[in-house]
């Protein structure tokens, strides 16, 4: 087993080096433990910040991909990967030490087609923090998985043909579901990580008012303007840093 840890980001300088820095740990248990190998990469999506010499200085492999669109960046990023197991961190998400010994375990079993960590917010406001927690608890009754980091084999990823590059919101839960859909057809499944979780960053719904958050995570909307990129300035033009 070979994993490359793939992580998107775009003038990530305030976030990525804890981010990075949390990786680096993980991958350190896991070739403690394990002597499992790993790599980090990190597809710079033409930052005008130093993201990528922060990357550089934590020992990422750093690759370019100019166009604003996620799903365009988590795929030049599996392009690019040598493992056979890709697992997709946002760049502002804290990831638990045990994380990659525990993705390891899961793809030990070559029924596991991949999967999912379950997410902690923990934005300033209580509101938005209920808000959250429902559509989480929600998310997990329904087999809805977000992608501040998921995982899966790399034949699979091609199988899938990766990421849907017409959406520019949902990418990751779109993934997730057809991922989902592999699985069953090949009698096999995927495996939920909800023992441990991720923590990404709680920036937005900090900075956002209550109703725009919740007209900006609505599934319905979503669902709505997923394919048009002028209805997500708020996550390519003007995103809190």
């Amino acid at each position: 087993m070979f994993i490359s840890v793939i992580v998107p980001a775009f003038n990530e300088e305030k976030f990525i080096g804890a981010t990075l820095s949390s990786i680096n740990q993980a991958q350190h248990f896991l070739l403690n433990k394990k002597g499992i190998p790993t790599e980090i990469i990190v597809v710079d999506n033409d930052s005008t910040d130093a993201t990528a010499n922060i990357a550089l200085s934590l020992q990422a492999k750093v690759i370019k991909e100019p166009t604003h669109n996620v799903a365009k960046v988590r795929n030049t990023g599996a392009n690019q990967a040598n493992g056979n197991v890709l697992v997709f961190v946002d760049a502002d998400t804290i990831v638990p030490e045990r994380l990659l010994w525990r993705i390891s375990e899961a793809m030990s079993n070559e029924h596991c087609c991949g999967g999912a960590v379950d997410t902690n917010y923990q934005p300033a406001k209580l509101s938005v923090k209920a808000y959250l927690e429902m559509w989480r608890l929600l998310g997990k009754v329904t087999g809805m998985a977000q992608g501040a980091t998921q995982f899966c084999r790399k034949d699979v990823y091609a199988s899938l043909r990766g990421y849907d590059e017409t959406l520019y919101i949902g990418e990751d839960v779109d993934f997730y579901w057809r991922l989902k859909c592999f699985a069953k057809h090949c009698h096999a499944y995927v495996d939920f990580i909800s023992e441990m979780h991720v923590s990404p960053s709680t920036r937005r719904f900090d900075k956002w008012s209550l109703w725009r958050t919740l007209v900006w995570t609505n599934p319905i909307f979503i669902l709505m303007f997923r394919r048009r990129k002028s209805s997500w300035k708020g996550w390519y033009n003007t995103v809190p840093r």
